[in-house]
């Protein structure tokens, strides 16, 4: 298969897979709170999450458009290139139709949240037992928010806490391993000056025994010098004959 039409078939295949996860988005934007009140538990920023999937997801078919158009030309026959263009035109007309049925269904999600929450005052306020046991709820749920809010707190102070400590740890390992390097510092240069004071002690050892073995020359020398002196005076003066 031809390179080119290779990539105009994953285009195909990635845009059909991005246009159904994109309606599924779309239709669950429209339902958002429209099955009632206490029917589920919907986080806070549903809403806001479902339409950024839907925006990247438009704007990944919108890239997918640009790359049909940029593929088209270079199919190898004209009838692929015709069936491309038909294609891409087709995929213009349902970006424009997901855009108007996404902004509808924000349109349905405002209406759907004004509803409930008209029909959770009205349950609020009215009488009955179903009223009570749905503020007794609401209490409770207030109960739970400040109980995970405290919770929360007090992990986070633990947080800080644990923080701190592990700071102050670090601090004093480094701080012990600056003493530690300044101990092996000292260590070898007492290390180099005992070697040095070593070879000192040998080498005054060596002066020492050289110093006593100059003296014992020269006293030597100087007794023969003085033996020597003696024989000549004797010989001149006729002290040996006598």
């Amino acid at each position: 298969m031809d390179k080119v039409v290779e990539e105009v078939e994953k285009a195909k295949k990635e845009w059909e897979e991005t246009h159904n996860k994109t309606q599924e988005h779309i239709k669950s934007i429209s339902e958002y709170r429209k099955s009632g009140i206490g029917s589920h538990i919907e986080e806070k920023n549903s809403l806001p999450r479902l339409n950024s999937l839907a925006q990247d997801e438009l704007n990944l078919l919108k890239s997918l458009q640009f790359k049909l158009d940029l593929l088209a030309p270079q199919l190898p026959t004209i009838d692929e290139v015709e069936k491309a263009l038909s294609l891409l035109q087709y995929w213009k007309t349902q970006i424009q139709s997901l855009r108007l049925s996404l902004r509808n269904a924000n349109l349905q999600a405002k209406a759907n949240k004004r509803k409930a929450a008209q029909e959770e005052r009205e349950l609020l306020l009215g009488g009955g037992e179903e009223s009570t046991i749905r503020r007794r709820n609401l209490q409770t749920k207030a109960g739970m928010t400040s109980a995970a809010e405290s919770i929360t707190e007090s992990l986070r102070r633990t947080r800080q806490l644990m923080v701190q400590e592990v700071e102050r740890s670090a601090s004093t390992l480094m701080t012990f391993e600056e003493s530690t390097g300044v101990l092996r510092k000292a260590e070898g240069e007492y290390k180099g000056h005992r070697s040095l004071l070593m070879r000192t002690r040998n080498l005054l050892s060596t002066m020492q025994c050289q110093d006593v073995l100059d003296r014992v020359i020269l006293v030597a020398g100087f007794l023969l010098f003085l033996l020597a002196v003696l024989y000549v005076v004797s010989k001149r003066m006729g002290i040996v004959k006598l």
